[in-house]
């Protein structure tokens, strides 16, 4: 008896599901139809947007100067090494140890130096890409908005993480949130 009931409960499940589907196919909700998608390549809509140029050229000067200054530590202890090596052999040997040991400190203060350069270029970097995403983000809204669209993709490129294998170039809103993008960030 309970598996007959079971069973009766089972097929009537079935059956209010099939029609559901059948009512669902029959007549689309308007929501469907009006679901509007687009793609965006936020790293284009950066590298050519004119506030995202001036950022990049900013960014590009900063490390040139300090790459600049990397390169006068480089010549100094390339100066520094060739002086130790045409003394070598008129030094005493704990005269020789002291020069050697200089050499080294000044070796290891240039890489830290090195290091100390690369963590803050990558933090400026971070910093400019969080900070120019956000602005992106409100561009891409806006002209998400204006042309109906429900959802608006990041593409992704070979130097970042690829989303969109594939779409028709018709999806493609960066160039219109690059526009929006010089409109909002003078």
């Amino acid at each position: 008896m309970a598996r007959r009931v079971l069973r009766t409960a089972t097929l009537a499940l079935v059956a209010a599901f099939v029609h559901v589907v059948l009512l669902m196919n029959a007549a689309p909700s308007p929501a469907a139809e009006a679901f509007k998608m687009g793609v965006l390549d936020p790293q284009e809509v950066l590298e050519k947007s004119k506030s995202g140029k001036r950022a990049l050229d900013a960014l590009k000067e900063y490390a040139k100067a300090r790459q600049k200054l990397l390169t006068n530590d480089e010549e100094e202890l390339k100066g520094l090494d060739k002086q130790l090596k045409d003394q070598e052999s008129g030094l005493a040997e704990t005269q020789k140890r002291e020069k050697e040991a200089k050499f080294r400190a000044k070796i290891q203060e240039y890489q830290k130096r090195t290091q100390e350069f690369n963590q803050e270029l990558q933090g400026k970097q971070k910093e400019l890409v969080d900070d120019y995403m956000k602005k992106i983000a409100v561009a891409t809204k806006a002209v998400a908005e204006r042309g109906g669209f429900s959802l608006v993709v990041d593409k992704g490129s070979e130097t970042t993480l690829r989303i969109v294998i594939y779409s028709k170039e018709i999806l493609d809103v960066t160039n219109e949130v690059i526009k929006e993008f010089d409109k909002q960030n003078k």
